[in-house]
C-alpha cells in the first residue's frame, strides 16, 4: 500500500502490475494475488477494465490489537480562524465503529469556544473524517486565507457560510473555502 501511495503522489498515477512486481522482485501472480487480496480487505480500489486504476482508500493503517492509527496534525480554531499547521504530533489509536476502513481520518485539538452548543470544547480532539466536500448544517473543518477553523458549513447563493454554534461568535463568510473534512466524533478527557 505505501509504495502505491507514494508511486502515485511522485507520478500522479499508480503504477502497473508489472511495475509493482519488478519494484519487489517478485512474480506477476504474486503481485495480482496482493492486489486481490488489498481490494477485499478494503484497503484498495481497482478496476479491472482500466490499466493504472488502482487507489489506495485512505490513509488508515491498521495495528494488531490497538486500533486504527489516526495522526494528530496540530490544532483547530473553534473561535477566530489560526494560521494553518499541519503538524505531525502524535497518533491516536480508535476501534470501528468510530473509523471506518476505507476511510481516511485525521485528528486535531481544539481551540477556542464558538462550537460549545454543538457540545465541542476547547481541549477536546476532533476526530475528522478526511473529504472535499459537505452538505449544509455539517461540522466542518475548513481552511479561509490560510487560516484553518471547525465551524457548521452552509451554501449560500453566492458564497460559504461558515456558522458559530456559540452566539457570541458571527458566521465567517467567504467564497474561497476549501473543505478539508467533516467531524466524525469528539475526544475529551475529564
Amino acid at each position: 500500500l505505501q509504495f502505491i501511495s507514494d508511486y502515485t503522489e511522485e507520478n500522479s498515477f499508480p503504477p502497473t502490475v508489472r511495475e509493482t512486481a519488478e519494484h519487489f522482485s517478485v512474480s506477476l501472480k504474486a503481485i495480482q494475488d496482493h492486489f486481490t487480496a488489498l481490494t477485499k480487505k478494503g484497503y484498495l480500489l481497482k478496476d479491472e477494465k482500466r490499466s493504472r486504476s488502482l487507489k489506495v482508500l485512505g490513509n488508515v493503517t491498521k495495528k494488531a490489537n490497538k486500533g486504527y492509527k489516526i495522526p494528530v496534525l496540530g490544532s483547530v480554531a473553534a473561535g477566530k480562524p489560526i494560521f494553518c499547521e499541519e503538524d505531525y504530533e502524535n497518533t491516536i489509536y480508535l476501534s470501528e465503529p468510530f473509523v471506518r476502513p476505507g476511510n481516511s481520518y485525521f485528528a486535531l485539538h481544539v481551540k477556542g469556544s464558538s462550537m460549545i452548543n454543538a457540545g465541542i470544547n476547547d481541549g477536546d480532539i476532533a476526530i475528522i473524517k478526511q473529504q472535499s466536500t459537505a452538505n449544509d448544517g455539517d461540522i466542518v473543518v475548513a481552511i479561509i486565507d490560510d487560516s484553518v477553523t471547525l465551524k457548521r458549513f452552509f451554501k449560500e447563493a453566492t458564497r460559504i457560510r461558515l456558522q458559530a454554534e456559540n452566539p457570541d461568535f458571527n458566521p465567517i463568510y467567504s467564497q474561497d473555502v476549501k473543505v478539508l473534512g467533516k467531524l466524525s466524533h469528539i475526544i475529551r478527557e475529564y
